[in-house]
């Protein structure tokens, strides 16, 4: 069993400098966790309650595979702590199948399943391309153009241009109004173009730093956040990650909160703009060995600040 870290300390929460750091894992019912990450004989309805008691975020991938009920998401959102946040992936037959073409009532049904149920634990929305799928301006500006920013606009949305599929089991309200956030994440390398990330930072939207050996890894910084998707540094979804990996990791994660870029950043274009801080979401996406819940963890345990050990008398004489 692995024990939850001290919330006091691995919280991460932002402060004047620097921006909040939520590190978690992609999905959370694997039947190869239950035994090993999961405790034996843990039912598998807790299975999110036990993850969300040690990671602060989780990104929710069955919505890239099938559509889901508003009640799921508020089962969801009942299962987690306050402060918790999931990012939720758009449908795959919006980008796999439709590749944003004629999609306007799939994305308005995806918007009105249910997610704004998570009220303020909904996080960034994350667009992952096939790779197949090349880099074409017109198409993408276009689609880029009309993505809500707030989930006031996305209510709108839902309600402009929603179809029968949702019909009698939409949600489409939102309590309190608060900015939505779109992570996109390319696997061609037709958009290792500068005119692409160009268009990222016109739009204020994040450029997904992918590992992988499989795909491009670019780390532009486009827009106020970071979104990484650890998905196995050697083997796609099986390889682990070593200390040097992590280490690595976690200097990157310590530069971008503070605004600053890492020393080993991939770009395709130039430097971002500085700012004071940025916030950073990192999951891993290596879940085929029980892989991601246990670097996770080892990655937060880089980035919890170590309460220093109390000095005792003949501590203080020696600094005096």
């Amino acid at each position: 069993m692995t024990s939850p870290p001290n919330r006091s300390e691995a919280r991460n929460r932002p402060t004047r400098e620097r921006g909040e750091v939520r590190i978690g894992i992609s999905g959370w019912s694997y039947a190869g966790w239950r035994g090993v990450f999961y405790p034996r004989g843990l039912p598998q309805s807790h299975e999110l309650r036990y993850a969300a008691e040690r990671f602060r975020s989780i990104e929710i991938n069955g919505t890239f595979y099938r559509m889901q009920r508003p009640e799921h998401f508020a089962s969801w959102a009942e299962q987690t702590p306050a402060d918790f946040v999931f990012s939720v992936k758009v449908p795959r037959f919006i980008t796999h199948a439709k590749k944003l073409r004629d999609a306007h009532a799939p994305f308005a049904n995806f918007l009105a399943s249910g997610l704004l149920r998570l009220g303020p634990k909904l996080g960034p929305l994350l667009w992952q391309f096939p790779p197949q799928m090349r880099w074409e301006p017109e198409r993408f500006g276009a689609w880029f153009r009309l993505l809500p920013r707030d989930t006031e606009a996305a209510v709108a949305f839902a309600k402009r241009y929603r179809d029968h599929r949702v019909e009698g089991r939409a949600w489409m309200q939102t309590e309190a109004p608060h900015p939505l956030r779109h992570a996109i994440e390319v696997r061609h390398n037709s958009f290792c173009v500068p005119d692409f990330v160009e268009m990222l930072r016109a739009h204020d939207l994040a450029l997904v730093v992918a590992d992988t050996v499989s795909w491009p890894r670019k780390m532009d910084l486009t827009t106020d956040f970071v979104y990484c998707r650890l998905h196995g540094s050697k083997e796609l979804y099986v390889s682990g990650y070593d200390d040097v990996d992590l280490d690595a990791w976690a200097r990157r994660i310590r530069a971008w909160a503070i605004g600053r870029e890492p020393r080993d950043a991939e770009r395709i274009a130039g430097p971002a703009l500085c700012r004071r801080r940025r916030d950073v979401f990192v999951y891993f996406d290596n879940d085929a060995k029980v892989r991601a819940p246990v670097d996770a963890l080892s990655l937060i345990g880089r980035l919890t600040p170590r309460a220093a050990p109390p000095s005792t008398p003949s501590s203080r004489r020696r600094r005096s």
